[in-house]
Parts: C-alpha cells; sequence; structure tokens
C-alpha cells in the first residue's frame, strides 16, 4: 500500500527518523520499544505502528521481531542484501555464488544472496513460492548450512556502512568443488579457478581442502594439476587415502574416463562418451 493511501501517525514517522539518525537502519522490535518514549510513541502502540509502518513501505519486515528501513525513506542510504544477510543468521558469512562475484571470480551475478551458516544455527523460513531461499523484500537470500567444524575461511570486508562477513577466495573455491550447483555450475567453478591464477595462495587453499574430506582434496588436485602447479605443491593432496574413484562434478553423470593418479572421474561434458 502506497504511503499517500495510508495515514501514518507522526510519532511513527518519528520513530523511523530517530531510528535512521542513530545508524540503527537494521532494528529489533526492542530497540524500537528504547526509542518509542523519546518521539512519544506508547509502548502499547508500538507494535501497531510498525505494523502500519511496513504496510505503508518505511520499513521493511526482516523476519519476527526484525525490520529494515526502507531505501525510498527519504534521507536514508540504502541497506545492503549483504548486510540483510548478516541480520538474518547467527554466524553468517557470503559465500558461494555471491562470494565469487565479489572476489571477481565470476562475470555472472547471482539471482540470490547465498549465506554460509552453521547447522546449530536457526534459519529463517519462509514459503516463497516455486523459489527456494528466504525472501526479504526483493531479494531471495539462500542458506547453506554446514557443520561447525567446517566453518571457516572467512574474512571481514567494509561493504557501504556495514562491516560483513565473507568467505575468502580460497574457501569459496572450495565451496565450488563441495557444491558447484551453489556457484552456477562446475564449470563456472573451473572458470573461477582460472580467474584467480597467480593470486591464488596455494598452501592455503590446500590446508582448507585438507580440512573437509579426501573427494574435495582429490578434486582440487586435480584441478591445480590441470592448471600446471608444481607436483611438490600437490603431493598433501595425492598422500590423502581414498577408497573408490570420486565424480569430478559431483552434480554429474557418473560416466567418463578415470584419473588413476587423483581417483578421479573426469565426468566433464567434453570426456564424457554419449
Amino acid at each position: 500500500m502506497s504511503r499517500e493511501k495510508l495515514t501514518i501517525p507522526t510519532t511513527g514517522v518519528e520513530l523511523v527518523r530517530k531510528l535512521a539518525a542513530d545508524g540503527d537502519r537494521i532494528f529489533s522490535t526492542d530497540r524500537a520499544r528504547e526509542l518509542a518514549p523519546s518521539v512519544g510513541l506508547s509502548e502499547g502502540y508500538l507494535r501497531q505502528a510498525l505494523h502500519h509502518l511496513v504496510r505503508a513501505g518505511w520499513l521493511i519486515r526482516v523476519r519476527k521481531g526484525l525490520y529494515v528501513i526502507s531505501s525510498t525513506t527519504p534521507g536514508v542510504s540504502p541497506v545492503h542484501e549483504f548486510e540483510i544477510a548478516m541480520a538474518l543468521v547467527e554466524p553468517a558469512a557470503i559465500s558461494h555464488w555471491s562470494a565469487m562475484h565479489y572476489h571477481g571470480l565470476t562475470d555472472q551475478a547471482p539471482r540470490k544472496v547465498f549465506v554460509l551458516t552453521t547447522t546449530e544455527a536457526s534459519v529463517p523460513r519462509r514459503p516463497t513460492g516455486s523459489d527456494q531461499g528466504y525472501r526479504v523484500g526483493d531479494t531471495l537470500f539462500q542458506f547453506i548450512q554446514t557443520k561447525p567444524e567446517r566453518y571457516f575461511g572467512t574474512k571481514k570486508i567494509w561493504v557501504g556502512e556495514a562491516r560483513i562477513t565473507i568467505t575468502d577466495p580460497e574457501r569459496t573455491l572450495i565451496d565450488g568443488l563441495l557444491m558447484p550447483q551453489h556457484c552456477g555450475d562446475f564449470a563456472e567453478v573451473l572458470h573461477a579457478f582460472s580467474s584467480r591464477g597467480q593470486q591464488l595462495d596455494t598452501k592455503r587453499i590446500i590446508e582448507y581442502a585438507l580440512r573437509l574430506d579426501a573427494a574435495t582434496a582429490k578434486r582440487l588436485g586435480w584441478v591445480l594439476d590441470e592448471l600446471g602447479h608444481p607436483p611438490e605443491q600437490l603431493d598433501p593432496l595425492l598422500a590423502v587415502p581414498i577408497k573408490g574413484y570420486r565424480r569430478l562434478d559431483p552434480t554429474g553423470p557418473r560416466r567418463g574416463p578415470c584419473n588413476r593418479r587423483w581417483m578421479i572421474q573426469e565426468n566433464l561434458p567434453g570426456k564424457v562418451k554419449r
């Protein structure tokens, strides 16, 4: 409903302005309750006021008890979608395709914001029709949960006025080997490795793979071998014991030639016989 069609009490508008002035572009109901008396808004009317402000487009409801000030509100700079992701779940790191795009590893912009969190986190859920994810306004968030011991390889960055956690380039590439479906596809992941080029921290990415599982270590070894990395750098990956062949693309068919050196079935389109 437009602001012209819904009359909002002055106290409600003043509350939004007060929150914005204090830097609370994302705020909880409790924070609004703290500031309500300063603008003459009674506690008994607070929830109703927030409801009307959402309907009028001044606020966007992020989840129960959490709101973001709309970018259409005069004098308020837009809240970046990464900042909203940080408020949705704890811990949270921008990851997969979103991190690939941020780090310049792909030119393909994802239609979702991918967020890595842990299996212990309470992930917000809301019906979104045929889409998978959690929608806030026009943005769809895709949460990918991992075991707490696998939640590593992150860094802090500034995006606008917000401090954001994101997977570093090496962890982002590793995630592509684990779940290429969340990074476009496996071909896009291979392109991302090529794009990283000489900037790739080989020691770091090998350490990451060794902390995960044998299949990831062998996939990484195959990729680095194909990219021409010195054989001696790859010895730790070669030494990882594994029983049976693993698909190079974990989402692809169980077809294609088998690379005995890396115990990898090369199931890429150009190698698979139809």
